[in-house]
């Protein structure tokens, strides 16, 4: 029998209706760090306000609002997929946030590289490097939930990768090719992709080693996750070209010229350190 909360339509970032999966929102939660009953507590403080076409972004901001009250850490980390959003409006700092992904794993990577094709030189977003192959990245940034990256995008990225890859000797590390993105895919994307042989990584595909995935495993956060920051203060960060959470520790003077207090900046640095998982707490 279907529950009461679950008779509830919700209207999603696409524009498509679904009814409201309680489950879902415990296991975000869940993945986020918080316990079950903290997840369940969250879950029985946001049911009073869910209602027919409430959207899923009104759900999330009351969900991380009362989540936040329970446990901060766990509430950045709720919010890690709408932090990517603010690394807008240029793809910059996103290309940045994937590079350093892959440097904390160990690989070298580097973003605004030019290779040459068969037919023409090709700049590329990110370029890995492990001494057996050379990977090109094509890191496609939405600053909307609801903007997937399509056929037409995978069939680009695809012809590029081609003409890199005839451009290869015998001789030379053989080249491949990922399309990654921070929202999601079509689903003619992910079926020309995978016939393809193209690599593709979004949100939460593929159901193992999607973005969501790596950055828990790497600990690379963006520093539009921090709660400690106005949204004009992380702006600015980023304007100076500090996108990593961790990168804030060792800018304490652009803090002090942003006007934060040193108080301030002790939370900042707390926060950081939580959620980098430097020691300290939130």
């Amino acid at each position: 029998m279907m529950s009461p909360l679950s008779s509830i339509i919700v209207r999603k970032a696409d524009g498509t209706e679904e009814h409201f999966v309680p489950e879902k929102l415990l296991q975000s939660m869940r993945r986020a760090g918080a316990n079950d009953a903290t997840a369940l507590d969250v879950l029985r403080e946001v049911e009073p306000s869910l209602r027919d076409g409430m959207t899923t972004s009104e759900i999330y901001k009351t969900a991380f609002a009362r989540l936040r009250a329970h446990n901060r850490g766990a509430a950045v980390r709720y919010s890690m997929k709408r932090a990517l959003l603010g690394l807008g409006p240029s793809g910059f700092p996103f290309e940045e946030f994937v590079a350093e992904m892959y440097r904390t794993a160990g690989v070298r990577a580097t973003t605004n590289t030019f290779l040459q094709g068969a037919c023409v030189e090709h700049e590329i977003d990110v370029l890995v490097e492990d001494g057996k192959t050379r990977t090109v990245i094509e890191a496609k940034f939405h600053n909307t939930l609801g903007f997937k990256s399509d056929l037409k995008v995978a069939l680009y990225v695809a012809a590029r990768v081609e003409d890199l890859q005839r451009s290869v000797h015998a001789d030379e590390i053989p080249i491949t090719g990922i399309l990654l993105t921070n929202t999601k895919f079509t689903a003619k994307a992910i079926q020309y992709g995978t016939c393809a042989r193209l690599g593709l990584i979004s949100w939460d595909y593929p159901q193992e080693g999607n973005l969501h995935q790596l950055i828990e495993r790497t600990g690379v956060f963006p520093v539009t996750a921090l709660t400690t920051l106005s949204r004009r203060e992380k702006t600015e960060l980023m304007n100076r070209n500090i996108v990593l959470c961790k990168a804030v520790l060792t800018n304490e003077a652009v803090l002090h010229e942003l006007g934060l207090k040193q108080k301030r900046i002790g939370d900042v640095f707390t926060e950081v350190n939580a959620l980098c998982g430097l020691g300290g707490t939130v």
